[in-house]
């Protein structure tokens, strides 16, 4: 499977291929981004495609990501398991507990979780 462009609960969405390139590095979300620019509000990426380093906050990648979402005005969905992650970090748990409250980057276990998020906030 590739990245592909899919109308989830109303929503135009790019579903990220796990099998796709990781994103390290603030260029690699921008060309998500651009990617997405092609009709899509949402970006689904699965967080195996994630840098161990995104969820380590001390490096700065997780913030450096989800503000180029935010500031293209497109929403974020990591989708999959990251309970290793949060069992590792307290702050990372603070972080996506924030995340999941707001409207822009949300954590979510899949893609059926998502459709729920999005008739949520329709």
């Amino acid at each position: 499977m590739t990245d592909v462009m899919q109308e989830r609960a109303g929503v135009q969405v790019l579903v990220c291929d796990p099998a796709g390139p990781r994103v390290t590095t603030t260029q690699d979300a921008l060309d998500l981004i651009g990617a997405a620019f092609l009709g899509a509000e949402v970006v689904a990426l699965p967080a195996s495609r994630l840098d161990e380093d995104f969820f380590s906050l001390g490096t700065g990648i997780a913030g450096e990501v989800m503000q180029k979402f935010v500031n293209y005005r497109l929403r974020l969905a990591v989708i999959g398991d990251i309970s290793g992650h949060l069992a590792a970090s307290t702050a990372l748990q603070a972080l996506v507990r924030e995340s999941n409250s707001a409207g822009h980057v949300w954590f979510l276990p899949d893609l059926e979780a998502l459709d729920e998020r999005l008739r949520a906030v329709a």
